[in-house]
């Protein structure tokens, strides 16, 4: 390697990835899945030396472990189990399930194929080593970090200054960042800002488990899009529309009331709400935003639980869709006093330079040897190898849309 291990730890790697391992692990430890990178922006091109420091980190990565007090950690966060702790302290990831060449039009081509179990966890560590080896061998990093902490400390400034007012809001950048010393100083002085009275916006925490232990603060995260995708289209008996109810009934199998944050736009959020009625829009302490406009969503959101019967302001809608303080502090004017309100900022947080970010993705693209697809609320958020599929999800739920 060119550059000194990126990922240090079986930690760093997003919350949601332990919160799905662990159902995984109980419900569907025998599915299988391969997973897809694709690069998002038409002008960015990895040259073979960048594939190959990729692919170097990547096999460093493999030969982390866990320690026993990474394991701690995880074992007292409310919702985890002994018998899960005690899988991850067998568990590494294998270099033989990932397949890396320069065959793509960006001249950057990964795979990873195995069981769900191993494939999830390979996500977010994969990415957040593609983006930092691009940006320290494409640019100047020194200029990049340089104008990353100019613009860092400008947002911590007009968050003090109440020039922007955040509400309750977390660090959701690890996937897209400029690097680890970035997305640390970020959490670090985030988590500086609760020192002083003068900051009416509060961060509470951030996705990146590694950094919520360093720092004490909160580690975030429940459900990804895969989890819908998996349990809901990986058993192949099952009616694609009808993957919001599978995988809100397997959560609530493994969760009861704990961890209950519900992704809603997997097979779009019209569909999710046939599925969320009573009884999971009462168990589920909110639902997350991720596609769409925001302030339709959550007018959306209001009316179905004011439909159920249920008080909006006992509810969170958490917001999580490129967002930055600017768009926060609209919604949260919007919606304040009627709901709870909560953000979860990624990139605006941990890759803002005067170089614009990577749009990189890795998605679940099969599971047990079938295609599987996601139809979110804006178009092209979606990737699937088969348009075929695509087309088959689409008149499974516009069938139920006009028959239930």
């Amino acid at each position: 390697m060119k550059l000194k291990p990126i990922i240090e730890s079986l930690l760093e790697t997003d919350l949601y990835k332990f919160s799905m391992g662990q159902a995984i692990y109980h419900q569907f430890p025998g599915y299988k899945t391969t997973w897809t990178f694709k690069c998002r922006n038409t002008d960015v091109h990895f040259t073979k030396e960048m594939v190959e420091e990729i692919r170097e980190q990547i096999r460093a990565y493999c030969d982390l472990t866990f320690t026993e007090d990474e394991l701690a950690y995880i074992d007292k966060i409310k919702w985890m189990k002994g018998s899960y702790v005690d899988f991850l302290r067998l568990w590494r990831p294998r270099f033989e399930d990932f397949e890396i060449t320069d065959k793509a039009d960006c001249g950057l081509f990964i795979e990873t194929k195995g069981t769900w179990l191993n494939t999830s966890m390979y996500e977010i560590p994969t990415l957040a080593i593609v983006n930092e080896v691009y940006f320290r061998m494409q640019y100047n990093y020194d200029e990049l970090m340089e104008s990353f902490k100019e613009r860092l400390d400008d947002k911590c400034n007009n968050l003090k200054n109440g020039h922007w007012y955040a509400g309750t809001f977390s660090e959701f950048g690890l996937r897209r960042r400029l690097s680890a010393e970035a997305q640390e100083l970020a959490v670090q002085k985030l988590s500086h800002l609760n020192d002083t009275n003068h900051c009416a916006s509060n961060f509470i925490g951030t996705s990146n488990v590694f950094l919520a232990k360093k720092f004490g603060v909160l580690p975030v995260g429940t459900m990804a899009h895969e989890w819908i995708m998996c349990v809901g289209q990986g058993n192949h008996k099952h009616n694609p529309a009808y993957s919001n109810w599978y995988a809100l009934d397997a959560w609530v199998k493994e969760y009861g009331i704990l961890n209950g944050t519900a992704l809603t736009d997997a097979i779009t959020t019209d569909c999710f709400l046939k599925d969320f009625q009573l009884t999971y829009a009462t168990l589920f302490s909110g639902v997350r935003h991720d596609s769409g406009d925001p302030i339709e969503w959550g007018e959306k959101m209001i009316a179905h639980y004011e439909e159920l019967g249920i008080d909006p302001k006992e509810k969170t809608l958490l917001f999580s869709d490129s967002l930055d303080f600017e768009r926060a502090d609209k919604i949260f004017r919007h919606f304040n006093g009627r709901i709870k309100v909560a953000f979860g900022v990624g990139t605006y947080l941990s890759n803002d330079t005067h170089v614009p970010a990577l749009n990189i993705v890795m998605k679940t693209t099969m599971c047990n040897g079938q295609d599987v697809a996601k139809i979110s609320d804006t178009p092209g958020k979606g990737m699937c190898k088969n348009p075929e599929y695509v087309e088959y999800l689409q008149r499974c739920i516009d069938w139920r849309m006009s028959h239930e």
